[in-house]
């Protein structure tokens, strides 16, 4: 693997990479309460995982404000259909997104200050909506990168290239100078076919791994 020397940037993977999701069941059940419906916790945990198997090939389509909220109520909708709850999606889009939190994984905060004072440049690249800098800028790390760049913008989702050219063209910084850290093969394989080198999670262990 590169070491820092042979490097000017480096892109980070958000979702299993640099951020984890918080269990939103409990939100959902409150949401869910509150409107007069009552589930357990096995059926919204099933829901849920049928509205982000809905979501993830999506969510490239959220692009902009009303595209965005096409999207967000149709994964309500999916949402309620599993749960078989009679409520309108368009109202329960904002309460579902609002049930969903991130948190930084275990040493990330501490990674992203090593990668800096190692005179990298940070972008985040993700297969996300267009609001996901918003959610970055909750874990209170969005000041240490200088690019955010989600599939919502490129257009298209890793392990499309294109992502990560916009990435590197903002940075100025050409593809033989970066690395990519991710968790899943669309990672690996994105990152590769725009000549990135790469490198697997966890984030917290990569500033020794190049020799920082």
């Amino acid at each position: 693997m590169p070491s820092h020397r042979d490097l000017d940037a480096i892109t980070i993977d958000a979702l299993g990479t640099l951020v984890d999701l918080n269990d939103p069941t409990e939100p959902l059940r409150a949401a869910l309460r509150e409107r007069g419906v009552e589930r357990t916790t096995e059926e919204v945990r099933h829901a849920f995982a049928a509205e982000a198997a809905y979501y993830v090939p999506r969510s490239h389509e959220g692009q902009d404000a009303s595209s965005l909220a096409r999207l967000r109520r149709e994964c309500a909708r999916v949402f309620l259909v599993d749960l078989g709850a009679d409520l309108d999606p368009d109202e329960f889009a904002r309460p579902f997104v609002d049930a969903l939190s991130f948190r930084l994984v275990e040493g990330a905060r501490g990674a992203l200050d090593q990668l800096r004072a190692g005179g990298l440049a940070l972008a985040c690249v993700t297969n996300s909506d267009c609001a996901f800098p918003d959610h970055l800028d909750q874990t209170g790390v969005a000041d240490r990168f200088a690019v955010v760049v989600t599939s919502a913008e490129a257009g298209a989702q890793k392990p499309d290239p294109r992502i990560f050219a916009i990435a590197l063209k903002r940075l100025d910084v050409p593809a033989a100078r970066a690395l990519h850290i991710g968790d899943s093969d669309s990672d690996r394989e994105g990152a590769h076919a725009a000549g990135l080198a790469f490198e697997p999670v966890p984030l917290a262990t990569l500033p020794a791994r190049l020799g920082l």
